[in-house]
């Protein structure tokens, strides 16, 4: 038997006690509106007697009375009024999904102290408390308000369950209240849960919404095997339904060359040792060693937008010339820290000590020595392969099953677990699969392979759960689909569904509106790691640039639909998210005047690692110099130069393209039922050109032209050809 409050004991007696006010059958689901006093209840009635109950309105110490009810067979409007205010409750049923959104507007200003959740199972009894069910999934922090569950007692019932915190933004901001934390709950009261208020009441004389809720209701309980596909389909469902905020252009371009200009010549970058310049992890943090993960998170996101520039920059020469300082002959490998600087560690942290090793860290950098080892450089080939041998007797050693910290030349471990019973770096397996499968590339040697395929068979049966670091989590996936498409093996394609649906599940599919969060957009981001509660540049590139890697090895394969609307979009929303860790984008406030490391100059094109949505100052931690590639990585993605006077910009993945003379061709991944942005911009400003656009064969004209740029939106999944005259 569960435990239960009051406000859950009595609501399916006072459901069964009275009348419905309005039904509607959609398909094969019945919904019944009940009001019972104080609250207003959606009742769904499901094939074989299964219910569950939604809690649309609740009348706090007070009880309704319905003023009006209006249903139009699109949406249903009932009208409430209370003694402490008015309720508007608009409920439809988008593509079949059960829609709710309400409205209160307060007589008076009010604190809000308690509020129940609005998710009821019920039975046959009335005995509430004594149903069973699982919770899969919930929000984490200010993540997405999402909660995937299961009732297994007294009947089967999947749920899928989205608020749309974007809609609570005013009463957050009028209240200064968090819309985190409010999707969870205990079984069996689950659900969203407005925001307490503890200092600044509820104004009085304006409607709040105070709930907007999506629901996906199943008949039959998720297999674990296919709960994260499932997850994934019904985002993507109700992600199609749901409003999604404009984004603006930015010119990445110009953004690069800033950021380049400040790089190179701000002396807080850099540091030197033995006559050889080091990036600092953080701008002016000169007391921490130079870092091998670092130099090569900047080099190889430069050495893609070096090429797509066509100029030399002595940037790159700078960073890849001391790389080979970092091989530590102690373990023969490249070491984390620089071996010449190592008894300048301050011990502060595990991680901070000499050959002690972070599992992840390990593998980061030699994938990025593999990335330029693919691209030709042979001082980058000669490290990676020179330190190969050390990475797989590390993996031999562990079964496949890293901890979180070890001793590099003895493997003791010195930390086991990242919480007590929650094992260790769960996505290292993955992160590894992705750095055997890139020295496959380079050699050819199926040993390599094989590594790939026994570190990836320790990821069976996770799930979701699988994510420890964003990034890392992104190279695992985009592995286990390298994975499938040479083996043909199924289970490596579900475990990247896996890696997906915990990246997913970390992201913030809301717009957050108040507080600091109204200075910037921060739609759709991610979380760095389970329980961040910032958002970090390094990671939320890194995870870009992976996923749209994932499109582009997707080519011809028939993953799941969910994903070819969830990862564009994300692609979309990052383009234009992402500019704003320059704390030049920000307004001098939101900045935080004291930092945990080095220092915050807000006139400098570094990136702040940590960006707060809510009543937080962001930049706590620092200006992150290892995430100045952000720049770098987005121009070649996004951007395609069509001649000297014109560049091409999309904000969605270009999984293959073409030129011929002044025609460009492209192919576009994503779904017909979404739209992205097609700019052609002039860097000429006498330019006089006519541009043709088609798009599947159709021409298309401008949404919006000016004397630099020629705007369309085009759907995804799109052939589309530019020919200039």
């Amino acid at each position: 038997m569960n435990t239960i409050t009051p406000w859950s004991a009595t609501a399916q007696a006072d459901i069964e006690n009275s009348e419905v006010v309005l039904e509607r059958k959609i398909l094969d689901y019945t919904y019944q509106l009940y009001n019972t006093g104080d609250s207003l209840w959606i009742v769904v009635l499901m094939p074989e007697n299964r219910k569950i109950a939604f809690r649309a309105a609740f009348g706090m110490n007070s009880c309704f009375e319905v003023a009006n009810l209006f249903d139009d067979e699109e949406t249903i409007v009932v009208l409430l009024n209370s003694r402490l205010g008015s309720y508007e409750v608009r409920i439809n049923f988008p593509d079949n999904i059960l829609h709710y959104k309400t409205s209160f507007t307060a007589n008076i200003p009010l604190l809000i102290p308690f509020w129940p959740r609005d998710i009821m199972p019920l039975t046959q009894n009335g005995s509430v408390e004594n149903t069973m069910g699982k919770i899969h999934m919930h929000q984490v922090g200010t993540r997405s308000g999402l909660l995937f569950a299961n009732m297994t007692q007294p009947k089967d019932i999947s749920i899928f369950y989205f608020q749309d915190l974007t809609s609570i933004s005013p009463y957050c901001e009028a209240t200064k209240t968090s819309a985190g934390e409010t999707v969870g709950g205990s079984w069996p009261e689950i659900g969203f849960q407005l925001p307490i208020t503890k200092d600044l009441p509820m104004p009085a004389g304006t409607a709040y919404t105070i709930s907007d809720a999506y629901v996906i209701l199943n008949e039959t309980a998720d297999e674990s095997s296919q709960v994260c596909q499932n997850f994934l389909e019904h985002l993507a469902r109700i992600y199609k339904v749901l409003p999604h905020p404009k984004t603006e252009y930015h010119n990445w371009p110009d953004i690069a060359e800033k950021v380049l200009k400040d790089l190179y010549h701000n002396k807080g970058a850099w540091t030197q040792t033995n006559g050889i310049p080091y990036l600092n992890a953080y701008l002016c943090d000169y007391k921490t060693p130079a870092e091998s993960m670092v130099q090569l998170a900047v080099s190889v996101p430069f050495k893609e937008f070096e090429k797509w520039s066509g100029k030399k920059h002595p940037l790159y020469n700078d960073l890849i010339s001391g790389i080979p300082a970092f091989y530590d002959p102690k373990i023969n490998c490249i070491n984390r820290w620089l071996p010449a600087l190592c008894a300048d560690l301050d011990n502060s942290e595990e991680q901070k000590k000499e050959m002690i090793m972070d599992s992840w860290y390990l593998h980061h950098p030699l994938m990025n020595l593999a990335k330029l080892a693919l691209k030709k450089d042979k001082i980058a080939e000669k490290l990676v392969l020179d330190s190969i041998e050390y990475v797989i007797k590390v993996a031999h050693h562990f079964k496949y099953e890293w901890p979180v910290f070890y001793d590099m030349e003895t493997f003791e471990v010195i930390k086991k677990e990242t919480a007590p019973g929650d094992g260790g770096e769960k996505d290292v397996p993955g992160s590894y699969a992705h750095l055997m499968l890139l020295i496959f590339r380079l050699t050819n040697d199926k040993r390599y392979l094989n590594e790939a395929e026994k570190a990836a068979k320790k990821l069976t049966d996770i799930g979701s759960n699988i994510f420890y670091q964003a990034n890392n989590t992104a190279f695992a996936a985009g592995a286990l689909l390298e994975l499938y498409k040479i083996t043909n093996k199924k289970l490596y394609l579900d475990i990247s569904y896996a890696c997906l649906a915990g990246l997913f599940k970390n992201m913030q599919i809301w717009d957050c509106q108040y507080g600091f969060g109204k200075n910037y957009n921060n739609y759709f981001c991610v979380f760095p790691l389970n329980d961040a509660p910032y958002t970090a540049a390094y990671e939320e590139m890194e995870v870009y640039a992976a996923l749209s890697e994932y499109l582009i090895q997707a080519k011809g394969i028939d993953i799941l639909p969910a994903l070819r609307i969830l990862i564009p979009e994300f692609v979309k929303y990052a383009i234009n998210r992402i500019p704003y860790y320059y704390p030049l984008m920000l307004p001098k406030e939101m900045l935080s005047e004291e930092v945990k490391t080095g220092e915050l100059q807000p006139d400098l094109w570094v990136p702040v690692e940590d960006l707060y949505n809510g009543w937080e100052q962001s930049g706590q931690v620092g200006q992150e110099v290892y995430g100045a590639g952000i720049a770098f990585g987005v121009v070649p993605r996004q951007y395609i130069k069509i001649n000297e006077d014109f560049l091409l910009f999309i904000d969605y993945p270009i999984t293959q393209y073409s030129k011929k003379g002044n025609s460009v061709t492209l192919h576009l991944d994503g779904s017909e039922e979404m739209i992205c942005n097609l700019n052609i911009i002039s860097l000429n400003k006498t330019a006089d050109t006519k541009i043709k656009l088609e798009a599947n064969g159709e021409v298309l004209k401008e949404s919006k032209k000016t004397k630099k740029m020629h705007k369309y939106e085009v759907c995804g999944k799109s052939s589309i050809k530019i020919d200039l005259n």
